[in-house]
């Protein structure tokens, strides 16, 4: 991305290609009841990238603000087409790639990930916010990919149920 941001068409044409098998996948996970128009949100998620690279912020991990776009084009692909859908309150994924945290008592994501343990706080970090796989997350943790992922869904289910609480 910055690459391309620099100038370099041919870098941003790999990582339109790139980013184009990640948002597929991201889109079949979630569109399963929806199949055939998978391929138009990839396609109208890559405009949408290329057309607004510019307010890409280079400080910011480039998957949180991508699937941002995402989430916000499968909302509109809902809208368009009267759906409604919930997400389960377990699947914090789009809680964490939320821009803000509304909830009565105050209780926001930088408060509630200071709560955590450090070694929870950083694989949440990693994985979650900075987009690093769980290999790569465990091995800065010193701990292998499979303690990695037993520490973060404890943090995730932890998270969750500290949010719970605080909008009830």
């Amino acid at each position: 991305m910055l690459s391309g941001l620099d100038g370099d068409a041919i870098a941003h044409r790999r990582l339109l290609g790139l980013l184009s098998e990640r948002l597929r996948a991201y889109f079949m996970h979630r569109m399963t009841s929806a199949p055939a128009d998978v391929e138009d949100l990839v396609q109208e998620t890559l405009l949408a990238v290329h057309l607004r690279r510019e307010s890409y912020d280079r400080t910011q991990p480039l998957t949180a603000w991508v699937f941002a776009i995402a989430r916000y084009k499968m909302i509109d692909h809902w809208r368009r087409r009267k759906v409604r859908t919930t997400t389960p309150l377990g699947d914090v994924e789009e809680f964490l790639a939320a821009d803000t945290v509304v909830s009565d008592d105050g209780l926001d994501l930088t408060r509630a990930l200071a709560s955590l343990p450090p070694r929870q706080r950083a694989l949440v970090e990693n994985v979650k916010i900075s987009g690093l796989s769980l290999s790569e997350a465990g091995a800065k943790a010193g701990v292998s990919e499979g303690a990695a992922k037993v520490a973060l869904h404890r943090a995730l289910k932890l998270l969750a149920e500290r949010m719970r609480r605080a909008n009830a």
